[in-house]
């Protein structure tokens, strides 16, 4: 028998339904690095890496104002988010140049939002065949990088970039 290692989802199941408050506003307040995966903060947005990712570079893109939909944010708020997932696609294209993309929204948790309180887009890198056995029929996603290892890998990439400016001067 073979045995697949993930000890950062121990974490996770651990604390499952038991963090008080919005986990995006938590990490917010703690300084941008390893410990908050927060990649980049724009003006109206922040650029952060799943901690319970679907592949190596999944990120997500959410606004610093506590919202849950869409319509509820204002335009230049979310003509940033849309700027941020276009680098975001820049930078992981150079980082890890997958074959395509999953970039999306889930509003509600019937429509699968894990966090429903805080809007937020999704950025997924993705390749031909990265569904495997594994996640069809044991319904088990195998990330084969660390999330130390991607935070790195992302921030080097992202640091070449300028975060979008929303308002013109």
């Amino acid at each position: 028998m073979r045995h697949l290692f993930s000890p950062w989802r121990m974490d996770y199941i651990q604390n499952y339904n038991r963090i008080q408050g919005c986990a995006f506003c938590t990490e917010l307040s703690r300084p941008d690095g390893i410990d908050n995966l927060i990649v980049v903060r724009a003006f109206y947005n922040f650029v952060i890496l799943n901690r319970f990712p679907y592949t190596s570079g999944h990120l997500m893109v959410v606004p610093f104002i506590h919202l849950s939909t869409l319509d509820a944010l204002d335009k230049d708020t979310r003509a940033e988010m849309m700027e941020l997932v276009n680098q975001a696609i820049q930078v992981l294209g150079g980082v890890y140049q997958p074959q395509g993309f999953n970039v999306g929204i889930n509003m509600g948790e019937a429509a699968g939002a894990g966090i429903t309180e805080h809007i937020h887009m999704h950025v997924v890198p993705r390749w031909s065949g990265d569904t495997n056995f594994m996640s069809s029929l044991s319904e088990t996603r195998v990330v084969p990088e660390s999330l130390e290892e991607t935070y790195k890998r992302i921030s080097e990439q992202w640091s070449k970039k300028q975060p979008p400016n929303a308002k013109s001067e």
